[in-house]
């Protein structure tokens, strides 16, 4: 693992000491083996790896998995929020489907942007990292996900709309706001050329709410 990977994984465990934490370096190397190294490397993005993946690819395309839905039901108490004040994050969790961005990673680079973009993504192994199936119209691949379960402590189950706009105008972290994370994914869709009734509906939310 690189210096760079364990700086970021020491940082936040102490950011997200509350939690309990999983060894997010073994993690890596489960999914190492489990994609081998012997085919290029696919990784699919439903929020912010569209709008900033940060990773090298040489190919992206529009995909869906079925099985699992993007919804904003992830606590963020370090990226757009506190501990005190928690924001909200998008996950991919189970059931429905999900239309979002696929990219290509050649098999020369893989090892090297998949430790990356684990350091970007499970520095506190947070998500449980999945080979999904994920339909293009190139094509079905096997992409990488970063899912959420729902025994996670940091998944939330419900929130009412006032709890919503309640997180949009308050919760802000060391990346910005819950707000800015929501309308930069429904830009990034937008701009893919992608609908999700859900993010428009909480935008109109916002909006009604004079947050915009």
């Amino acid at each position: 693992m690189s210096k760079l990977f364990r700086r970021s994984a020491l940082a936040s465990y102490a950011a997200m000491s509350t939690l309990p934490v999983r060894d997010a370096a073994e993690m890596l190397q489960r999914c190492v083996a489990q994609w081998g190294g012997r085919d290029d490397l696919w990784i699919f993005g439903y929020a912010s790896l569209i709008a900033r993946p940060e990773f090298d690819a040489v190919e992206h395309r529009v995909g869906r998995v079925h099985g699992w839905h993007r919804a904003l039901r992830m606590r963020s108490r370090v990226n757009r929020g506190t501990p005190e004040r928690p924001g909200l994050v998008f996950a991919l969790l189970p059931g429905g489907s999900c239309h979002g961005v696929v990219y290509r990673v050649p098999r020369r680079n893989g090892a090297a942007e998949l430790e990356r973009l684990w350091a970007r993504e499970m520095p506190n192994a947070v998500y449980d990292a999945r080979w999904l199936p994920c339909r293009t119209p190139h094509g079905d691949v096997q992409a990488l996900a970063f899912t959420l379960s729902r025994r996670s402590p940091n998944f939330i189950a419900t929130l009412a709309d006032h709890e919503l706009v309640h997180i949009l105008r308050h919760a802000s972290g060391r990346f910005g706001t819950t707000l800015d994370y929501l309308i930069e994914t429904a830009e990034a869709l937008r701009r893919r050329g992608l609908r999700d009734r859900e993010i428009e509906r909480l935008v109109a939310l916002a909006r009604t709410h004079q947050l915009l």
